[in-house]
C-alpha cells in the first residue's frame, strides 16, 4: 500500500487538505493512489472532432442540511466546468434513477447504463465540529464498474467553489490524460460607455466568471495584463497622467508599483518563466525595440533587437531560452524567434498559401506552456483569425476566424496553463467611429469549441493564470 498523499493549498487564507481515496470491496475508506489500470474508459483529446462523453455528475449526498445545499451547488459547478471544455456532456439530473443516498458506498451501474452515462460521479459532504467542510467524490466508470479515482477535500466553507474547480480539474486529468485548467483566473480589460469614449479598467475573475472583481477604476487607459508565472503579480500598461507606462500590481495585497521610467514609451509587458524579471518593448522616435529588466536590481539589458524596424509583442518560451516576437522589418508584421539573449533572430511565420504570402501578417506570437506551439493573431484575405504554429513555423492552423472580409477583428490569444485553450477578444463589426463592441472568447486546439465568455460588461486583452 502506497503511502497517504496530503497536499495543502491556501484557498484566500484557508487551508484545505487532499488526499487520495479508493474504495476496496467493503466500501472502506483506504488511502491509496486509484491505478489507471482499474478502468479502461479514456478520451483521445487529439482528434479533431470529439463527441462529448456523457457524464453524470450526481448531487453529493449529506445528512445535514446546509452541507447538502453545499454539496448541490459544488456539483453543479464541475458539471458546468466539464461542459465548457466541450469534451463531456454532463446529463440532466431529472433523467437520474438512482438517488444520491442510495449510491453509498456504491452506485447500482445498471440505472447508470440505462440512460447512457459512461462516467458517474458520486460524493459526500459534510461540515466538521471544527468548521471546517469536508468534501468527497468518486469517478466511476460504468460500463467497467470500477472507480477510477477518488478524493477527499477539507477546506473552509467559504472556498468551496475551488474545491468544485478541483474536483473537475482531477476528473479532466484522469478521463483526458492532461492537467485540468478550471482551477484558474483571468484577468482582462474590462469595457463600457460608447465607443468613441469607452471607459476601461483591470478586471479579474475565476475562468468561469464567478468572484469578479475590479483592481483599478476607471480615470485613466489600462491594457495588455499579463500574469507572473509564479506568483499573484500581473504587469499592466496605464496611460494614467496621459504617460505610457508599464506598472506590476500585487492581487493578494492590491498594492503596485511603477516599473521604471523609459525615456520613450514602453508597452507589450511580459513575465520571464522564474517570475525575475520582464521582457519589453520601448519606443523611442518612431523605433521600437525589445528589452529586459530584472526585478530585484531594475536594471536594463541591453537592447536585444536593434534595426530601424518595430519589434514588439515578445513572449518567452516556457523554459526561458527563446523569444517569440513581432517585427515589420520585412516590410510586413511576422513572427520571429530569436535566443533569450537576443541571437538567433529569424522569420518563422510564412503563409501555407504561396499566393496569400505577401499579403498576410502575423502578430501577438504567445509560446504554449507545454512549449510545443505559438499561438498568433493573422490578418489575410482582409479576414482576422486565431491560429498556431509549431516553434520553426510548421504545421500552421486555424482554429478562428472572422467571417466577412474587413469587418470585424480577434486578436490578443492567452493560453490555459494545460497549453489546450486558447482565450482571446472579438470586436463586432460597426459604422461606429472607435470601433464596435469587444467579447471574450475561448477555443480548443481542435478548434470546434468556440465559445463566449462571459463578464459583466464588454471584454478584451485576456490572460490566463497559472494554476492556483
Amino acid at each position: 500500500m502506497s503511502a497517504p498523499v496530503n497536499t495543502r493549498y491556501l484557498f484566500d487564507k484557508p487551508i484545505v487538505t487532499r488526499r487520495n481515496l479508493l474504495s476496496t470491496a467493503a466500501g472502506a475508506a483506504t488511502l491509496v493512489a486509484a491505478t489507471p489500470a482499474l478502468a479502461v474508459l479514456e478520451i483521445d483529446i487529439t482528434r479533431g472532432n470529439i463527441d462529448p462523453l456523457p457524464i453524470a455528475v450526481t448531487d453529493l449526498f449529506s445528512d445535514d442540511s446546509s452541507a447538502a445545499i453545499r454539496g448541490n451547488e459544488i456539483s453543479s459547478v464541475v458539471a458546468a466546468d466539464l461542459e465548457r471544455s466541450g469534451l463531456f456532456r454532463p446529463l440532466r439530473k431529472e433523467t437520474f434513477i438512482q438517488k444520491p443516498e442510495e449510491m453509498q458506498p456504491r452506485p447500482r451501474f445498471v440505472d447508470w447504463r440505462t440512460i447512457n452515462a459512461q462516467a458517474l460521479v458520486t460524493g459526500r459532504s459534510s461540515l466538521g465540529e471544527d468548521g471546517l467542510m469536508r468534501v468527497e467524490f468518486r469517478l466511476w466508470d460504468v460500463f467497467a464498474e470500477q472507480q477510477m479515482t477518488g478524493l477527499v477535500f477539507t477546506s473552509a466553507p467559504e472556498s468551496w467553489r475551488r474545491v468544485s474547480h478541483l474536483i473537475a480539474d482531477q476528473i479532466y486529468e484522469r478521463l483526458t490524460g492532461e492537467k485540468g485548467y478550471f482551477d484558474t483566473r483571468i484577468v482582462y480589460v474590462s469595457e463600457r460607455g460608447r465607443p468613441n469614449d469607452r471607459k476601461k479598467r483591470l478586471a479579474i475573475m475565476d475562468q468561469d466568471g464567478a468572484n469578479h472583481t475590479y483592481l483599478t477604476d476607471e480615470s485613466f487607459l489600462v491594457l495588455t495584463p499579463r500574469f507572473s508565472p509564479t506568483s499573484q503579480e500581473i504587469t499592466y500598461l496605464s496611460y494614467e497622467h496621459n504617460q505610457a507606462r508599464v506598472y506590476i500590481y500585487n492581487i493578494d495585497t492590491g498594492q503596485r508599483e511603477l516599473l521604471g521610467d523609459f525615456p520613450g514609451m514602453s508597452y507589450a509587458p511580459r513575465f520571464h518563466p522564474d517570475g525575475r524579471q520582464v521582457i519589453i518593448t520601448v519606443s523611442e522616435s518612431g523605433n521600437s525595440d525589445i528589452y529586459t529588466m530584472n526585478l530585484q536590481t531594475r536594471e536594463m539589458s541591453p537592447n536585444l533587437t536593434e534595426n530601424s524596424a518595430l519589434d514588439t509583442s515578445p513572449s518567452y518560451s516556457p523554459d526561458g531560452d527563446y523569444i517569440a516576437f513581432t517585427s515589420d522589418r520585412g516590410g510586413s508584421p511576422q513572427i520571429y524567434t530569436m535566443k533569450a539573449n537576443g541571437k538567433e533572430q529569424r522569420r518563422i511565420s510564412f503563409d501555407p498559401d504561396p499566393d496569400q504570402r505577401r499579403n498576410s501578417s502575423y502578430s501577438t506570437p504567445v509560446w504554449s506552456p507545454r512549449g510545443d506551439l505559438i499561438a498568433f493573431t493573422k490578418q489575410y484575405k482582409r479576414l482576422f483569425a486565431i491560429g498556431v504554429m509549431r516553434a520553426d513555423g510548421s504545421d500552421e492552423r486555424i482554429l478562428a476566424t472572422t467571417t466577412e472580409p474587413g469587418k470585424g477583428l480577434i486578436e490578443g490569444p492567452t493560453w490555459a496553463p494545460n497549453g489546450r485553450v486558447l482565450m482571446y477578444f472579438s470586436k463586432e463589426p460597426t459604422t461606429n467611429l472607435g470601433g464596435g463592441d469587444v467579447f471574450l472568447r475561448s477555443v480548443d486546439l481542435t478548434g470546434h469549441n468556440d465559445r463566449l465568455v462571459e463578464t459583466p460588461y464588454l471584454g478584451s486583452d485576456p490572460a490566463w493564470s497559472p494554476p492556483l
